[in-house]
């Protein structure tokens, strides 16, 4: 293909992919309430467990916008599988027909270690993270919490989970080009214990357990990584 018509190409992935995000957002509207009730649970059981504070709006605008923010942010998770098809088509012809059958696995992997990601992190991280700074907060303060900051927090680190689930796919996709295999995985994987204490360090609230536990899981999937490159691998050592 020329320049051209990979831009071409690229278009029409963007296009369909914007279509989905489009749709899923039509579709989170119209239940918008429900997934808001959803993503505040964590915090509202941590605020009534703790009996610290509660959640609040500080602008007049602030409760209609956070609503199509929710949609927005959800609409684009329902759009993921879409989103995650049209980017591996955008590569396919690049491939090999053997390789191109991968793609729909790849690509309903893709999607479900995203949702398993997110539902990871809210279901663990925010469980104990939230009651936690709550708890830490000097006695006789309030939290009086923006509803807006909330959602963009939770909203942050359920993204970030999801992208960190991804490595199995992207080891998978590295050693099935040959950059890497099962052996350079292990031989790295002091470096990468160090390497994933400090992506959970960044993504999580500054707390040890909170860190603990989302390194936990990133380590069990470099340990699935290296199984996937032992079976993949295209590497050729001398």
């Amino acid at each position: 293909m020329s320049l051209i018509e990979h831009l071409s190409e690229l278009r029409t992935r963007l296009i369909w992919g914007g279509i989905g995000v489009v749709l899923g957002c039509v579709v989170s509207f119209l239940f918008v309430d429900d997934i808001w009730q959803f993503l505040v649970a964590p915090m509202a059981s941590a605020l009534e467990e703790t009996q610290r504070g509660s959640m609040a709006i500080t602008e007049p605008l602030e409760g209609f916008m956070t609503q199509l923010k929710v949609a927005g942010v959800s609409g684009m998770a329902l759009a993921a599988p879409i989103i995650f098809y049209q980017g591996w088509k955008f590569v396919a012809p690049g491939l090999y027909s053997k390789e191109q059958r991968v793609v729909l696995p790849l690509v309903f992997s893709s999607s479900v270690l995203f949702l398993v990601g997110m539902l990871f992190g809210y279901t663990v991280i925010f469980r104990y993270a939230f009651p936690f700074f709550l708890e830490v907060t000097p006695e006789g303060v309030e939290a009086v919490l923006s509803i807006n900051s909330y959602l963009i927090v939770a909203t942050k680190l359920l993204f970030a989970f999801g992208m960190c689930f991804q490595l199995p796919i992207v080891v998978y996709t590295l050693a099935r080009t040959g950059l890497i295999d099962h052996r350079d995985m292990i031989d790295m994987f002091r470096y990468a214990v160090v390497a994933i204490f400090v992506v959970a360090a960044l993504i999580t609230p500054p707390d040890i357990l909170s860190q603990a536990l989302m390194a936990g899981p990133l380590i069990f999937l470099y340990g699935v990584g290296i199984l996937i490159a032992r079976c993949v691998s295209t590497k050729t050592r001398d």
